[in-house]
């Protein structure tokens, strides 16, 4: 079955819940809401690229675009289509959409336990900058 990656809408937003609940790396994050993924979908329709094969959601990145920055997050593949080249896939379409946004760099938020999701990001050409340090600060 062939793989089609397209934007996410409002109809996917139960299924991309379920996907990360499945395949991302949830450490340390608050809790995804449908709430949020809707406001998102509705503040960028583009940022949320999704992975389909048959119907059924097998992949999702978060590709988001401030003006400013390209910032990539909640890259997951469903564990039983990871190795097949949908990560890959879908950090090539968020990278397209950034150069045609007019995006210099992307970064990416990965997970520092998540030593298959490194792999990836450095096969794709990324690579950790040691030299800077996230904060955070939960607004809930």
């Amino acid at each position: 079955m062939p793989l089609v990656l397209r934007k996410a809408v409002a109809a996917d937003v139960d299924a991309l819940l379920a996907l990360w609940q499945q395949a991302a790396e949830n450490a340390d994050r608050p809790v995804d809401t449908r709430d949020a993924v809707l406001a998102l979908l509705d503040r960028d329709p583009e940022a949320v690229i999704v992975a389909e094969r048959d119907t059924t959601l097998v992949g999702s990145l978060i590709a988001g675009w401030d003006g400013w920055r390209c910032h990539l997050y909640r890259l997951a593949v469903r564990p039983g289509d990871r190795g097949q080249g949908l990560g890959t896939a879908l950090v090539t379409a968020a990278e397209d959409r950034f150069r045609k946004l007019g995006g210099s760099r992307a970064d990416a938020m990965v997970y520092q336990e998540n030593d298959r999701g490194q792999g990836l990001w450095r096969a794709a050409g990324y690579f950790a900058q040691e030299n800077w340090r996230r904060w955070v600060k939960p607004l809930r």
